[in-house]
Parts: structure tokens; sequence; C-alpha cells
């Protein structure tokens, strides 16, 4: 039984034109007031797609090199905005670019309804009009199920896009709990955001990394308890112990790279391409069954592993190679919610700064030095 009121919700709405066409019948005249407003939607549907996968290439990617002309002539001021909050593309840029295209769009669509779909309308409601009233009923609740669809992705869209945005951790939980919104928006609305359509971040859950904070014995020293804090069930210096094939496995990744930048890139398309995320152990630690295996050696050795995992391998096969490596604990955006997360910093000398490396959603797009991490993650808290 459905009790989450994000999802009840959303089927409400989804249902409230189905129920609108059967009372009212199938009507010619209704039907085209209810075309017009599906167009509408589908404009912005369409024009969303296209929007968000044009502004992302223009100011995220810059893959090709058209995209990198037209940001080339970007005034500078504005480059140094999105460089210095990355989250303005999201909510100003890639809106106005959305209702452009969405007003061209519908223009097409009303004059494309103008020649196809009205004249059909107009037929259908002659040949039914001495119909007894329940086939009328149906037809009404058929023709509305395109307006029903349309209503609920427009609102799971809204939704997806306060939750980038940051919204109250109060409703972030509610969300998370909320399993249509979360279907329709890891298997609808998440592609449309990804360049790809097919974005590939692992589906991470809250709670699949724990971190628990325990006092110790009594130092007999001090008299002062020592705090101790566990990462899905160990402490950080277990998750971070190595042994001599990861090391030396680590240092002939990089030796052909000169700079620290791009040995640590190597190591980082090493891991991604080679380590998988560990879907049963998620479960086992939502269920706080703590006798898993955690740690860079386990990853190592089984090329499986979750977030805590891919950073502890990461930090170790870095720390083989002498570079200065952190792990950072935080939230990530698994494509629906914001989720307790483990990734990495790299100190880059040359630079003299510390920059993000989240090999754990390697496989979702660029998370090497990028300027999409910050759209991702937030309240990152160094561990060590």
């Amino acid at each position: 039984m459905i009790k989450n009121p994000v999802d009840i919700g959303l089927i409400v709405i989804f249902f409230y034109p189905l129920l609108k066409g059967f009372l009212f019948k199938f009507s010619s005249k209704d039907l085209k007031d209810d075309i017009e407003d599906i167009g509408s939607y589908i404009a912005l549907i369409i024009g969303a797609i296209i929007g968000i996968y044009v502004t992302k290439q223009i100011f995220i990617l810059r893959g090709d090199a058209i995209y990198d002309t037209v940001y080339s002539y970007i005034p500078q001021e504005i480059v140094f905005l999105i460089e210095s909050k990355p989250i303005f593309i999201y909510i100003i840029i890639m809106p106005i670019v959305i209702f452009l295209l969405y007003k061209i769009i519908e223009l097409l669509i009303g004059l494309i309804n103008c020649i196809t779909l009205y004249p059909l309308f107009d037929s259908i409601e002659k040949s039914i009009k001495r119909k007894n009233a329940f086939i009328k009923r149906i037809l009404g609740v058929l023709f509305q199920i395109p307006k029903a669809i349309c209503y609920i992705l427009a609102v799971v869209f809204v939704l997806n896009i306060l939750v980038r945005a940051g919204i109250s951790q109060v409703y972030n939980q509610k969300l998370e709990k909320a399993n249509v919104y979360s279907f329709l928006s890891s298997e609808v609305i998440n592609p449309i955001f990804n360049s790809k359509l097919a974005k590939q971040l692992p589906d991470i859950i809250n709670n699949s990394f724990k971190i628990v904070i325990k006092d110790d014995e009594i130092d007999s020293l001090s008299d002062s308890k020592k705090t101790i804090v566990y990462y899905n069930g160990i402490t950080l210096e277990q998750g971070l112990k190595s042994n001599k094939e990861i090391d030396e496995y680590s240092v002939n990744i990089a030796k052909n790279q000169i700079s620290t930048y791009e040995k640590v890139k190597a190591i980082y398309h090493w891991i991604g391409k080679n380590i998988e995320y560990d879907y049963d152990k998620v479960n086992k630690i939502l269920n706080n069954d703590f006798s898993v295996k955690s740690g860079a050696i386990n990853a190592f050795n089984t090329r499986k592993g979750i977030c805590f995992d891919y950073a502890c391998l990461y930090a170790v096969m870095c720390r083989a190679n002498n570079i200065k490596v952190r792990i950072i604990t935080g939230e990530g955006f698994n494509g629906s919610n914001w989720v307790n997360h483990a990734w990495n910093q790299v100190y880059i000398e040359k630079e003299d700064k510390w920059i993000n490396i989240d090999v754990t959603f390697y496989k979702g797009g660029n998370y090497f030095d990028s300027s999409i991490f910050k759209l991702d993650h937030r309240n990152a808290r160094i561990a060590r």
C-alpha cells in the first residue's frame, strides 16, 4: 500500500485528467483545448531534452568543436560566474535556453495540429454522436492519457530540479522513500539530464555508506575516552591498509606519466574501468551486516566495492606513488536524492591546490577535477 505523500500526490496528479475525461466525456472542442495543453507539455519536454543537452555541451562538457567555439564567444564575466557557481547553469542559463526552444516547438506543434488532429477530432465527434454515454466516457479517458503522462513527468522534473538545487533535508528524505518519484526520476528524468541520455551512475542508496562514532575504553593515562570512527564497520586505518602487490601495481600504472596530475588521472581511469559497484554489499550494509570485508585490499582483490572502498583504493594507490591524497565524506546526488557518499581529493603541487576526484561516479561522466563536481557533491568533510 502506498503511504508516501509524494507518491500519493503524483498518483492523484496522474489520475486527475483521466477522471475529468470520464466525467465530461469526449468532446471535440474540449479535446482541442486539451490538445493545446498537451502540445505545450510535449513542447516543454522536447525543449527540456534539447535544452539540457545543448547547455551541458556548451557550458560543462565542451567536447565537440562546435560547442567549444560557442563557449569561446561567451563574455568572460559570465564564464567566471559559471565556474565559481556552476549551479547557475541549472537555475538561470538552462531555463532560458529551454524556454526559447519550448516556444519554437510549441508553435510548430500548433501548426501541425491544425492540419492533422483537429479535423480528425471533428470526424470522431460526428461518428459517435449517437453512441451511448459510456463509450463517450471511455474515449474521454483514453484521449486524456497523454495529458496525464505529461502532468506527472512535469511534476517529477520540477521535484528533481529542486532536489539538485538543495531543498531541505526533510523533503530530501521524503523523496528518497517515494518509489514512484524515484522510478520516474531514475528511468526518465535522470537520463534526460545526462548528455548521452544514458547516465550510468551507480544506484547509490542512502545509508549504504555508514559512519559510526563510538567512545572506546578509558585511556588510563589521560582518564578520558578515546573516540573511534567506524566506516561501514571498520576504521579508516583498516580501510587504508595496502600490501606489496597493490603498491607495485600502482607504481606500474603511473610509471609512464611525468606529472602528478597525469599520474592521478591514470589511477582514476584504471579504478573506474576495473572496479565494479557491489550491490550485494550495499544490501548487507543496509541491513547492518558489517561482516562484509571493506577497504582497499578487498576492493583490489575482488574488483568490487562501494564508495568507501573506491575512495580507500584510490588513496592507497596514490600514496604508493608518493602523492598527497585524502578521503572526503559528504553527500552525493544519485540522480534522485542526496545520499551519504565518499570520494577523494589530491594535492597538485604545481598548481598548489587540492582537486576533487570521484571514482565511484566514473561511469556517469567526468568526475576528475571537473566543473560538474559541485553540482552533485556537497557538505564535504575531510576524513583523512
